[in-house]
């Protein structure tokens, strides 16, 4: 492989990662879903939940971000590890909301990654996200507006 599609490839799942963070908050399910294999997996083992397919995949993000009367995520860049057509890496992510139920929410994360080159680009095959720290002490600051359907970039 030449450093120029090493240097692609890593720029593609750099990008992929951020996709995952906007199409989240954006609450675009549909891109959210197409970002992962037909057989790709989201698991979240400290709440016992995983989507195991694309269609699982778009139910479930809807279905989690129906809980949040606000959620911010940020994704920060990690490891990848070409190997091919596949590869393995770690990002890192903080994200805080208040959900509903009037609960609230600050975690630091890691997602655990395996991807696969496509037809159509770099997808996920697994995300497993692993919890490092977590605080529920109440947000003191509040949401201007509730947040919008999906928002296309121009």
């Amino acid at each position: 492989m030449s450093d120029v599609q090493t240097i692609a490839d890593r720029f593609e799942i750099e990008a992929l990662r951020g996709e995952f963070t906007d199409a989240g908050m954006m609450r675009d399910y549909d891109r959210f879903a197409s970002l992962f294999t037909q057989d790709g997996a989201w698991r979240m083992p400290h709440i016992d939940v995983e989507f195991e397919s694309r269609e699982e995949i778009r139910a479930g993000i809807e279905r989690l971000q129906a809980l949040w009367d606000y959620f911010v995520q940020t994704v920060h860049p990690g490891t990848i590890q070409l190997e091919g057509d596949t590869a393995i890496g770690r990002a890192y992510t903080a994200e805080f909301g208040r959900m509903r139920g009037g609960g609230s929410h600050l975690n630091y994360a890691i997602y655990h990654d395996r991807y696969r080159r496509t037809p159509d680009g770099w997808k996920f095959t697994e995300r497993v996200y692993e919890v490092r720290y977590v605080d529920t002490t109440p947000l003191a600051g509040s949401a201007p507006h509730a947040a919008p359907g999906p928002v296309r970039a121009s």
